[in-house]
């Protein structure tokens, strides 16, 4: 009996997450709440467990989007005879034949009948939304024989790539081209000379001779039609890097290719030209000369959480009116506060003194004096909240990710923190769960810590503004009469201009301003 593992739900707005690496292999033994993959969202990075004790059986491929609801894998009981993989079977079942009573181990396999029957591959359904794809490449060649289960085609959705099986033994005979477009249900070839427990259709000079030009492709004893074949995934990295499978050592079920292989494969040099196609006179002394060196270009699909960032970075661009004001920030009084207290703040607190926390502190100060920095627009009302709940803007190892303090506005320096510590090590571990990213009012940014001296943040949807932090440079400034040397920042406000006017968002930098050259307000709350 075998128990089907699929997609589970992990989020109101998400309906699609990426497989990003299998944790246990295809025919592995798992155990009951064992971690067999880890999926990817748009949003965080979570692990898929194994639901009963038993065999693995992979459904889906490392790179793949799957649907909420999909099926990952399946786990067999019984042991190994229940979980060996579909494609050794297959290998091994025409031996098995020939060693049966009604076929000496001698004999040779019976080759199929004249007129057998021909049988139409079609598109098959990959999913509720999905009404076409695009036939990417043949993997098999027209004329060739295949063997029942062998991948003959590669389809490709607007959400995943898979691949397009043969039904019975026979001779391919394609009817679509590489890039065509089909409909579920289209006829993409057919397999003719396929009788049903038939043995594979019997091999032309033609192709032969193909075979003893591509000897890699012929499966060796031990193998199956897998050993050597990318995923694809591999398929398109390697195409994309020039670089032939047959060069590449599968690490895969059955000597697969995957996509660890292929981003690990190098292109080798190229192809010597063909005599018929080298010009017949020779380029003159003035050409130009050729570049030297390694020119290759390296791919790489976006990851779901890069893709979601890029939809909704434009959406913003796009659906507010976002302006950006700017101001500057004399840092003498807090760094001379740091200088003083950060020892004995860390043996206190068990946290270091940073310049985050002066920063969420003085905003959420000067937010309840201009709540509509703190408000967001939805439909056609404006909703204003009586709490800061602010968003620090993180780089972590997959990309962007704000994970949000709550109510940022009732907690002291230490609290603050101690919680961005916290959230900013989940960043980097991507262990940050769906709601510690979500329900920001207002978001903090840190250009500077990268060494960024001007910018214009963009807002984090659906909130109305964003404040950006840049590097700290000492510069010559105007104090009372007298040019003086002191480290500056820039600040930069940006906001949605349909809920915050000019005077607001002015007044509520000034504010920012005001608090963090005099830190004793903050304590003070004047």
């Amino acid at each position: 009996m075998s128990l089907e593992i699929k997609v589970p739900p992990v989020g109101e707005s998400i309906t699609e997450v990426t497989l990003a690496s299998w944790k246990k292999k295809d025919g592995d033994h798992v155990e009951m709440d064992e971690v067999i993959a880890e999926l990817e969202s748009d949003k965080a990075t979570f692990e898929l467990t194994a639901e009963k004790a038993g065999t693995l059986k992979t459904a889906a491929a490392e790179g793949d989007t799957l649907a909420i609801g999909a099926v990952v894998a399946t786990i067999e009981e019984g042991g190994a005879a229940a979980s060996a993989p579909a494609a050794s079977a297959s290998a091994d079942a025409a031996p098995a034949k020939a060693e049966s009573p009604e076929n000496p181990a001698n004999a040779p396999a019976p080759a199929p009948q004249a007129g057998g029957e021909s049988i139409e591959i079609k598109v098959p359904p990959v999913g509720e939304s999905i009404t076409e794809v695009t036939l990417s490449r043949w993997i098999k060649k027209d004329g060739e024989a295949v063997e029942m289960d062998e991948a003959i085609a590669e389809l490709e959705s607007d959400k995943a790539t898979f691949e397009l099986t043969a039904e019975k033994a026979g001779t391919l005979k394609t009817l679509a081209n590489e890039g065509d477009t089909l409909a579920i249900g289209a006829v993409v070839c057919k397999i003719e000379g396929a009788v049903a427990g038939s043995a594979p259709a019997p091999v032309t000079p033609a192709v032969a001779d193909k075979v003893n030009e591509s000897p890699q492709d012929a499966p060796s004893k031990g193998t199956t039609y897998a050993s050597g074949t990318p995923s694809p995934a591999a398929a398109k990295i390697l195409a994309e890097k020039g670089v032939d499978p047959a060069s590449v050592n599968g690490s895969g079920v059955d000597g697969r290719i995957t996509k660890g292989d292929a981003l690990g494969a190098q292109a080798g040099s190229p192809k010597p030209q063909a005599e018929s196609q080298k010009p017949a006179a020779s380029a003159p002394a003035t050409a130009a000369p050729q570049a030297q060196g390694a020119r290759t270009d390296r791919r790489e699909k976006m990851s779901s959480l890069r893709k979601t960032v890029a939809k909704r970075l434009v959406a913003v661009k796009n659906e507010t009116a976002m302006l950006t004001t700017f101001n500057e920030v004399d840092m003498s009084p807090i760094m001379e506060l740091r200088g003083k207290y950060k020892d004995k703040f860390k043996e206190k607190h068990g946290v270091g003194l940073g310049f985050m926390s002066f920063f969420t502190k003085a905003v959420t100060e000067a937010l309840k004096e201009w709540p509509a920095v703190n408000a967001r627009i939805e439909g056609e009302e404006i909703v204003y909240s009586n709490f800061a709940d602010v968003s620090i803007a993180v780089s972590a190892p997959k990309g962007l990710v704000v994970p949000v303090i709550r109510n940022a506005d009732s907690l002291s320096l230490a609290e603050i923190e101690k919680a961005i510590v916290v959230l900013a090590g989940k960043a980097r571990e991507n262990k940050l769960t769906i709601d510690e990213m979500t329900g920001g009012t207002f978001t903090i940014t840190n250009g500077g810590v990268f060494g960024s001296m001007m910018s214009t943040p963009i807002i984090n949807a659906p909130q109305s503004a964003i404040l950006g932090m840049h590097n700290i440079v000492e510069r010559p400034v105007a104090v009372n009469g007298q040019v003086v040397i002191r480290p500056m920042m820039y600040l930069a406000l940006s906001y949605d201009h349909r809920i915050i006017d000019g005077r607001e968002s002015v007044s509520f930098l000034v504010r920012v301003k005001q608090l963090l050259e005099d830190p004793a307000r903050l304590l003070l709350g004047v």
